[in-house]
């Protein structure tokens, strides 16, 4: 059973940084591709990014690009979102999502496995 648990959110003023993990239990955390979303308040939960089973490539949502940086430890299980720049719209609850395959996806439908989200806050 796949179970995924995040942790590192918080209350960070803008300009601000904070370093999410994402905790993975099972042995075949390194062959699959790991996602980061986000669901604000109101709104649908929007794609962050992802990273291939081996780290060596990313891919991100536009309004993150730049600022946030996902990185992956495979002998730990733990994958990161690192954000710098923090916008006030950044302010949401953040999901790491694991998926059953190699391919990347910036879709929520193709990753059956999520954590339960922690909160992110970044102050004006």
């Amino acid at each position: 059973q796949v179970q995924l648990v995040e942790s590192g959110g918080g209350l960070v003023q803008a300009g601000g940084s904070l370093r999410l993990s994402c905790a993975a239990s099972g042995r075949t955390f390194n062959m699959y591709v790991m996602g980061w979303f986000r669901q604000a308040p109101g709104k649908d939960r929007e794609f962050v990014g992802f990273i291939n089973w081996s780290g060596t490539y990313t891919y991100y949502a536009y309004s993150v690009k730049g600022r946030f940086t996902i990185s992956r430890d495979n002998a730990e299980n733990t994958m990161y979102l690192q954000m710098n720049g923090l916008k006030p719209e950044d302010t949401a609850v953040y999901y790491c999502a694991r998926r059953d395959s190699s391919a990347g996806s910036s879709s929520e439908r193709d990753y059956p496995y999520w954590g339960q989200g922690t909160q992110v806050t970044v102050s004006s």
